[in-house]
């Protein structure tokens, strides 16, 4: 345009037809190529944020998959340590009904053996009861 030639009293110019006849041919042949590479850029980014969705989905996945099988390990866990300490439970109450047991065993032998003594120190005192009447009689 600056080489162009103004119509006088009016807003029009003259240019060189073949000039930019040229450079419309060029734009044309340009163009399309940037059209193009303005499309493979698109295309290799919505490749590209397909690739990364994919990979945060794999993640993701990869992600709940853990923690289901922390959560099952920490569940299993939980359930083996509930389990443990009923058993240890279960083991004191017999270990105390076993003491308990034992001590009223023991609590009726020794009766049992007391009231025998009883029997046999009173035999043995009757014994030497007679004896000694038996001596004095004599």
């Amino acid at each position: 345009m600056n080489e162009a030639r103004r119509i006088p009293f009016t807003s029009h110019v003259i240019v060189n037809e073949n000039k930019y006849l040229d450079i419309i041919d060029q734009m044309r042949v340009a163009i399309p190529e940037e059209v193009r590479q303005a499309r493979r850029i698109q295309q290799d980014r919505e490749r590209i944020m397909a690739q990364a969705r994919e990979e945060a989905e794999r993640i993701i996945s990869l992600a709940q998959e853990q923690a289901g099988r922390l959560l099952d390990e920490h569940e299993l866990l939980k359930t083996a340590e509930a389990r443990t300490e009923a058993i240890i439970e279960q083991a004191r109450n017999e270990a105390e009904a076993f003491r308990i047991g034992a001590d009223d065993y023991a609590v009726e032998v020794l009766a049992q053996l007391e009231n025998h003594l009883t029997t046999l120190l009173t035999t043995v005192r009757n014994g030497l009861a007679t004896l000694k009447r038996g001596r004095e009689e004599g």
